[in-house]
């Protein structure tokens, strides 16, 4: 079993039973909870939405066709994303552009960002982010939602390295938890934190930059 791996849930077990009886409303449920993640979670190795599409429409017919063949050892959620990953890593590699596994390596002689300046400031979902610091006005929340403010978000994840980019994607973005993205990705949980880390603190410094800026600072 991968490292950080979990088995698979009751739940998981009901809506696999489900699924191999053909359940098509069991297969739509799926479908539109994992899509969009998929697709964000493709678009780090291919950059390109309509190939993103396309791999995870070949992903969800590798899913339909593997389902006999799940043998529980990680979660179905878990493994759905890693058949993605895998999917995805090999068309960009056949459109040279890939991302080797060495990215996602963090040798130990690599600083990470000082622990001190480093204040997780919430969760994204669908470019928003909340929780920020009080320090950044009572007005914050609704500049947060502002149009502005989500295109600095999505700039700023599109300027990640792709290791930091995909776990942020996963983690902040598709909801899972470490287990689940260090089983995805095959990566130890110590390199999953530290690039986790290293991308919230990209995004967090590009709000604050951004947003002193619009404070007139």
């Amino acid at each position: 079993m991968i490292p950080g791996s979990r088995s698979s849930t009751p739940e998981d077990e009901a809506q696999l039973a489900a699924l191999r009886a053909g359940d098509e409303s069991a297969f739509v449920l799926l479908v539109e909870r994992y899509h969009g993640a998929l697709v964000r979670t493709a678009m780090t190795y291919v950059r390109d939405r309509d190939v993103a599409e396309e791999v995870v429409q070949e992903a969800w017919i590798a899913v339909v066709r593997g389902l006999d063949r799940f043998e529980g050892r990680s979660s179905l959620s878990t493994w759905i994303f890693r058949i993605v990953t895998y999917q995805a890593r090999s068309r960009g590699e056949r459109e040279r552009r890939t991302v080797p596994l060495s990215t996602f390596d963090v040798g130990p002689d690599e600083a990470s960002v000082d622990p001190a300046r480093f204040n997780p400031i919430g969760t994204v979902w669908a470019g928003h982010w909340t929780n920020a610091p009080q320090r950044w006005g009572p007005d914050a929340s609704e500049r947060l939602l502002a149009r502005e403010t989500q295109a600095v978000i999505a700039a700023t994840l599109e300027g990640l390295p792709p290791a930091q980019r995909t776990v942020l994607t996963l983690r902040d973005i598709g909801g899972f938890d470490s287990d689940e993205v260090c089983a995805a990705l095959e990566i130890t949980p110590g390199n999953q934190r530290v690039l986790l880390h290293r991308a919230r603190a990209r995004v967090r410094s590009a709000l604050e930059g951004y947003l002193a800026t619009a404070e007139g600072v």
